[in-house]
């Protein structure tokens, strides 16, 4: 055998030692696919991380297994998706914290909200909640207003965190209403919770989903709603538009994106797959059960880029206006 024969022997023979990656057509072949929600368990992103993950499982022939990443307001579990591989096997639950309003208060965000992912496809939203204890002698928002006038820097409100969209509701309402109130931001939604039952914390900004239960059986009492209307499923709760906050009609908005620069049969394939879970009817019951709210016509990739894109504009004015800026 020749010596460029013997050479290129060698060469194939080393190529089948040298790991490769799978071939996007033939993903998601390789390895489970990790699903990054960006908040601790109990709040919307993980809520809606279980239900989703499973479905999506059968649906793409791969375990999804999802990886609680918390902190400073979802954008670190944010930056871990933006600086890994775009192979598809590494996704989060982009959410209206660390995509929509983290560029408008943070100055040194490590990421880019929309230019450093792939954003695939909205999930659904959830409206906002300000709510007391059950126990809270606050029966309504005029109430509180009232308390906070009359001992200034007193009132507090709990949220999920420094700079998650609640903390920035709070300090907008605030400035709406013409009062102090001090924030106490929690790592997530659950223990913050614990505290305003416990009367640690008078009052909190959350999305509805996580309590939708302790509404019904009267463990918190909500004052206002972030809805354009009252909701079916609670329509004796007020809206904070009905009570003259038009402004404050907001939610919290989850989706399903990718580091940038997935390829588009990638994308491709986890859009028609979460399309089709978001539609069976467990899934549409399930989201219904805990006030998380699909579009009323699914978003193209395209169409939920640019919702957040204007999303992102708006809550930088509001940070703006609020003067809210996390260093």
């Amino acid at each position: 055998m020749s010596l460029g024969r013997r050479l290129v022997t060698v060469a194939v023979a080393l190529a089948w030692l040298v790991p490769t990656s799978a071939p996007a057509q033939d993903w998601p072949a390789r390895q489970p696919i990790r699903l990054v929600a960006t908040f601790p368990p109990g709040g919307l992103a993980d809520t809606a991380a279980r239900i989703l993950a499973p479905k999506l499982s059968e649906q793409l022939g791969q375990q999804v297994l999802v990886d609680n990443r918390p902190g400073a307001g979802g954008t670190l579990g944010a930056d871990i998706v933006a600086r890994s591989a775009p192979d598809g096997y590494t996704l989060v639950l982009s959410h209206a914290a660390p995509h929509g309003i983290a560029p408008g208060i943070y100055p040194r965000l490590p990421y880019n909200a929309v230019g450093d992912f792939t954003h695939i496809i909205m999930i659904g939203e959830a409206p906002n909640v300000f709510m007391v204890s059950g126990s809270s002698p606050l029966k309504t928002l005029a109430d509180l207003i009232a308390a906070a006038k009359a001992k200034p820097d007193e009132m507090a409100y709990g949220s999920s965190g420094i700079g998650a969209n609640t903390h920035l509701m709070g300090e907008y309402f605030a400035t709406l209403a013409g009062v102090s109130l001090r924030h106490v931001p929690y790592k997530g939604s659950a223990p913050a919770l614990a505290d305003l039952w416990a009367g640690v914390i008078p009052s909190m900004f959350d999305p509805i989903t996580t309590n939708v239960g302790h509404m019904r059986i009267g463990k918190v009492r909500v004052l206002a709603v972030s809805s354009a209307k009252r909701l079916g499923m609670f329509p004796d709760v007020p809206t904070f538009a009905e009570q003259g906050f038009p402004r404050m009609t907001t939610s919290s908005w989850i989706g399903l994106s990718a580091p940038k620069g997935l390829p588009e049969d990638i994308q491709r394939k986890l859009y028609d797959a979460v399309a089709k879970v978001v539609q069976m009817p467990d899934v549409k019951a399930r989201f219904e059960e805990v006030a998380l709210f699909q579009p009323d016509k699914q978003l193209t990739s395209a169409q939920y880029v640019a919702f957040i894109s204007d999303f992102v504009a708006t809550w930088t004015e509001v940070s703006k206006a609020a003067k809210v800026v996390v260093e």
